[in-house]
């Protein structure tokens, strides 16, 4: 009924982070550089992992699809900040809102499935290095990418199904600098249960698992590393997945801070922070921590840089 009588918004304000014209042209240098490095820095790697045969392997087949996965959920996001910091334009379509909110939770759900087959693919690596060619055959590692991109697709897909339907009639500001479903859910003046319902149902289903995966893998990991007997051993061991680990840490824990801890007033700029942090922050990372961290990463390079 209330979908009846009222007029749904046609557009949502995005607060984003101030007023200040100082504080908004600082910010907007920082956002820009951000980006430039992302870019840079996921096509860099992209374009090293294709150009070097000493980096064809399942791992970096799966690092390309992270560097790929970071470049477009940053696009997806940090150009409209950019604007908004800029020229403080806070409004956004409601179309483009409902774009950006397919998008998003399609490549969310690819990265969260991406690094749990990376997790996956280190730890067949570390405790059976034996059977790592025939577990990990390139066709496995084809099937298991299309998974990603196939179950992200889902989310996005079904995401934003549950939210087309919902009416926006009184308040249309999101205290975010993003369209964030939840925050939209919340401010839906019709009944939100359904679509609370599925917004859970799909955290549980695709969040959760992906989450274990990671979990597990790296608990047999640890386990495999502490029983080497030589110094040397553990930490060529532990050299191998420690990049992964520090990426999976920074990506997971901003978003269970973001979305697992309940909400506050108090809280509400701790969680724009953590939201910078999985949306612009961690994509410039990766490629960085891949290649200041990883000796084939850096031995590719020099060998590229010399055949040119």
């Amino acid at each position: 009924l209330v979908g009846f009588n009222c007029t749904q918004a046609t557009e949502f304000n995005l607060v984003g982070f101030t007023e200040d014209p100082a504080t908004r042209v600082t910010l907007f240098l920082l956002f820009l550089l951000t980006y430039l490095v992302t870019i840079l820095g996921n096509l860099g790697m992209i374009t090293l992992i294709r150009a070097s045969p000493l980096l064809h392997s399942p791992m970096y087949y799966f690092l390309g699809n992270l560097a790929f996965v970071n470049l477009c959920s940053s696009t997806i996001i940090t150009p409209r900040i950019l604007v908004g910091v800029l020229l403080g334009k806070k409004a956004m379509a409601y179309a483009g809102c409902m774009a950006q909110v397919f998008t998003f939770g399609l490549f969310v759900v690819t990265e969260c499935f991406l690094l749990a087959t990376m997790a996956y693919d280190r730890y067949v690596a570390i405790c059976h290095p034996l059977l790592y060619p025939l577990v990990m055959s390139p066709e496995r590692c084809s099937r298991l990418m299309t998974g990603s991109y196939l179950l992200g697709l889902t989310n996005g897909v079904g995401q934003t199904i549950s939210l087309s339907s919902l009416f926006f009639c009184s308040s249309s500001t999101i205290d975010l600098f993003f369209c964030d479903i939840s925050l939209l859910i919340s401010l839906s003046t019709s009944d939100t249960t359904l679509s609370l319902i599925i917004l859970r149902t799909y955290s549980s289903l695709l969040g959760v698992p992906s989450m274990l995966v990671v979990l597990v893998s790296y608990i047999a990991i640890i386990s495999t590393i502490l029983s080497i007997s030589s110094a040397e051993g553990k930490c060529k061991a532990f050299s191998t997945c420690a990049s992964h680990l520090t990426t999976v840490s920074t990506f997971y824990g901003a978003l269970i801070f973001m979305y697992l801890i309940p909400r506050s007033d108090t809280s509400r700029g701790g969680e724009k922070w953590a939201a910078v942090l999985y949306t612009v922050v961690t994509p410039m990372l990766n490629p960085l921590i891949y290649s200041l961290r990883n000796q084939e990463v850096k031995e590719a390079w020099r060998r590229l840089r010399k055949i040119k």
